[in-house]
């Protein structure tokens, strides 16, 4: 399951993946869950976490890339 879980993150574009980090917090928040539940919600929140650090570090690399001169010049 731990595996169809990361597919569906790599398939998240950053939007979804802030999204969806935004409902687990949401309903982290808002209680009432089970400490079972809190935890399983605590781990994908970070799983989120990491998937938006990944689409932003990929977006840094991308920006630092085009602001390098280009060689033919």
């Amino acid at each position: 399951m731990a595996e169809n879980q990361q597919e569906s993150l790599e398939s998240l574009s950053y939007e979804e993946a802030r999204e969806q980090l935004v409902a687990v917090v949401s309903r982290l928040e808002a209680g009432g869950v089970s400490l079972e539940e809190s935890l399983t919600l605590w781990e994908r929140g970070e799983a989120l976490a990491q998937r938006c650090e990944e689409w932003l570090e990929g977006a840094r690399r991308r920006l630092d890339a085009a602001r390098q001169p280009n060689a033919e010049g």
